[in-house]
């Protein structure tokens, strides 16, 4: 039996269908959510971004971007990271909403009086109840496995959202801050 053909640009063009797909419903369904997680991340004095794993790795792409923008930030983790307290923001990413550290960590900021911006696939999780604002991504969850909300690996649409939401939260904040691209080159890293 020929081994049927699968290369990597159909792979790409198809991952491209599914972003667009979640992309077109975020926008349809939350646009007010979008809003209020600007407003928070705008009014905080400073944002903590905390997820696991891949998660963790795109909301970190989001923390540079909001550094660039002049914004203080933190990524939950690094020895430098200091403590959350009130006014603060913390932004997370879990899909399942039940990722234990992400958990404890947003009880902790919502007891000192921080909000918790959350991005989900997972509406009615504990997680969810505990943020100020849940953004939840039509996407498979990590462990769904059936091929119907996405055709890809585990968690990797979910994945990819965590990165586009990140970037449209940095670009529409850079827009409305009147900044140029050249005001914020200086803020980026010169240690290479």
């Amino acid at each position: 039996m020929p081994a049927e053909n699968h290369d990597v640009a159909d792979a790409l063009a198809a991952i491209g269908t599914e972003v667009a797909t979640v992309v077109a419903a975020l926008v349809r369904s939350d646009a007010d959510g979008f809003a209020r997680v600007a407003e928070l991340v705008a009014a905080a004095p400073r944002v903590f971004v905390l997820g696991a794993g891949r998660s963790g790795l795109a909301l970190r792409m989001t923390a540079m971007r909001l550094m660039h923008l002049g914004l203080d930030v933190h990524v939950v983790g690094e020895v430098t990271t200091p403590a959350i307290e009130r006014g603060d923001l913390l932004v997370t990413a879990s899909g399942s909403g039940t990722t234990g550290v992400i958990v404890r960590a947003a009880e902790t900021a919502a007891s000192v009086g921080a909000d918790v911006v959350l991005v989900t696939t997972a509406a009615d999780s504990d997680l969810a109840s505990t943020a100020t604002v849940a953004l939840v991504v039509p996407a498979a969850a990590k462990l769904d496995r059936s091929g119907t909300a996405s055709a890809q690996y585990a968690g990797s649409l979910f994945e990819q959202s965590v990165v586009l939401i990140g970037d449209a939260l940095f670009h529409a904040l850079w827009q409305r801050s009147g900044q140029s691209a050249d005001d914020l080159w200086p803020r980026h890293a010169n240690l290479e």
